[in-house]
């Protein structure tokens, strides 16, 4: 399972990462309601599947055993032992998972990190999540919040970030940091006309990354133009990123990566020109994610697979 702040998806997956079946609700806001949700739906695709284990992945901070949510900003968790509360309402082994690394895990298991010794996976979407693989193992640091790569420091006093710092990598390389600096063009050319204007009636609050992104497939010159400023900062935080870790694999993952078409190429410029000793060292190859929106279903459930250990599974829900 996905746990996120507006949805909880879930999927029953086999040892393959065959996605079989596929189930989603609504987030709700109360600890209790939400743990009846997943308990909930899980009971749904039990109805129609046997399984043997199952997979949370959630959007917050996991305790190193794995066993409770220490943090979640868009979840009611707090030093919450999930895992063991929700084990004893449907009477199946649970295993938590940050959604970034059960991402990670699935892309390294059935997708784009296929294979990879160190392997580094970027979900960039309303902020960005990552997760680390050294040897196939999800590197979680000493108190399982690493890495919280969204959070460097890029431009020193810049805007201001949820997380209580200024100037974030997510903060100008997001869905919404890319509504954010078209926002800020727009307001610097309040004359000119433009797909994204017309499209959002000069209201600011309303544009959204996926509308910006929709613009700069019409050939809206502001569009493009923060499309190439999220480029150029995606570029060179990966170069950051790659002078830390040096991997093999960096997957690009998240919402935004959907329209990676408009971007990549020239990230990957970027990421070229600012890595140290460019032009004397490997780079880390650059892919989108092959399991998409799926991602972290997929790798909860081969967390969940494996800590389950279970010689007969037919199917985990993820």
């Amino acid at each position: 399972m996905d746990v996120g702040g507006t949805s909880v998806r879930a999927g029953v997956v086999d040892e393959q990462g065959t996605l079989l079946d596929t189930a989603r609700v609504g987030t709700p806001s109360g600890e209790a309601a939400l743990e009846d949700a997943i308990a909930g739906v899980i009971e749904d695709l039990r109805n129609r599947h046997e399984a043997a284990a199952v997979g949370l992945a959630v959007a917050g901070f996991v305790a190193t055993d794995r066993r409770s949510v220490m943090f979640a900003p868009h979840l009611p968790w707090r030093a919450a032992p999930v895992a063991d509360r929700i084990a004893k309402r449907v009477g199946l082994p649970v295993t938590l998972e940050h959604d970034a690394n059960a991402a990670a895990v699935g892309e390294h298991r059935f997708g784009a990190a296929r294979g990879a010794g160190v392997a580094v996976l970027v979900a960039v979407g309303t902020g960005i999540g990552a997760g680390l693989l050294l040897d196939g193992t999800i590197y979680r640091g000493a108190h399982g919040v690493a890495p919280e790569l969204g959070h460097l420091t890029v431009v020193p006093g810049g805007r201001a970030c949820p997380c209580g710092k200024y100037g974030c990598w997510e903060r100008y390389c997001s869905g919404t940091a890319l509504a954010a600096t078209a926002v800020e063009m727009l307001a610097r050319h309040p004359g000119r006309s433009t797909v994204l204007r017309r499209e959002t009636h000069g209201d600011p609050g309303s544009v959204t990354g996926r509308r910006v992104a929709g613009a700069a497939r019409d050939g809206d010159p502001v569009a493009l133009r923060a499309m190439g400023e999220l480029a150029k900062w995606l570029g060179e935080g990966l170069a950051l990123v790659a002078d830390v870790f040096d991997p093999e694999v960096i997957v690009i993952a998240g919402g935004v990566s959907e329209s990676a078409p408009l971007f990549l190429d020239e990230a990957r410029e970027h990421y070229t020109g600012m890595i140290t000793g460019a032009g004397h060292r490997p780079l880390a190859r650059i892919r989108t994610a092959q399991l998409g929106v799926d991602a972290a279903i997929v790798g909860a459930a081969a967390v969940a697979m494996e800590e389950a250990a279970a010689e007969t599974q037919v199917g985990v829900i993820g």
